[in-house]
């Protein structure tokens, strides 16, 4: 159904005294369409009530490890999706003033455009005032985040967008670019290409835990040593 046709029966159920649910994945007031949709219905005199959700971003960077700022490493983080828009609204035509080293990217729903994203950042148009990102800024792609059929490419910028197309990842894919990738146990540390299919990252979170668990044990132990 298009946004409008939402609209309508959002609007026909609650006058016919429904209280409806519109529920979402992910939180609804970031690229959700949550708040064209409350303007909608509270111009129609419609109580409308928001409850908050964890983004995909969020919720994706702390599953696999990737804080989205890191005192040192990223000061800011900047949401913006990747469709693509004639006009001078189209946020990636300006993409190239976000690059800065300490600033993470987050890009939702940029598969499709994720090749001209990526160009544009590593070489903007010669009227930029904005130098080019390092092109080994680490990287990843993450299809279906947080579910049984995740799949994950990890990479260095300029090989993203090709790594992505031999993956075959597919929609929906979320995009995070910044250093602060490096910090998850599994960026390649040779800066290379890495591909995860869905065992690939369970395995892993599994041997996670169970260091975890180890290191929570191993505590008071150690305490009482000390002691």
């Amino acid at each position: 159904r298009t946004q409008e046709e939402i609209h309508v029966l959002l609007q026909e159920f609650a006058e016919a005294g429904a209280v409806v649910l519109r529920l979402k994945g992910g939180d609804p007031s970031i690229f959700g369409r949550g708040g064209e949709e409350m303007e909608y219905l509270r111009a129609l005199g419609i109580e409308v009530k928001l409850v908050p959700g964890i983004t995909a971003s969020q919720g994706i960077g702390a599953a696999l490890g990737i804080p989205l700022t890191l005192r040192g490493v990223a000061d800011s983080v900047t949401f913006l999706t990747g469709h693509s828009k004639d006009g001078d609204g189209d946020p990636i035509s300006s993409i190239e003033s976000l690059a800065s080293p300490l600033n993470t990217l987050v890009v939702y729903m940029g598969l499709q455009t994720l090749p001209i994203i990526s160009k544009t950042l590593l070489d903007p148009p010669s009227t930029s005032p904005h130098p080019p990102m390092d092109p080994l800024t680490p990287a990843a792609a993450i299809m279906k985040g947080t579910t049984p059929e995740q799949r994950l490419v990890f990479a260095p910028l300029k090989d993203l967008s090709q790594a992505v197309v031999d993956a075959e990842l597919v929609s929906p894919t979320l995009v995070i670019i910044g250093h602060v990738v490096a910090a998850s146990p599994l960026w390649e540390k040779s800066g290379g290409v890495k591909v995860y299919e869905p065992e690939d990252v369970e395995l892993m979170q599994q041997q996670v835990g169970e260091m975890l668990g180890e290191l929570t044990t191993s505590i008071p132990q150690n305490l009482s040593t000390q002691l």
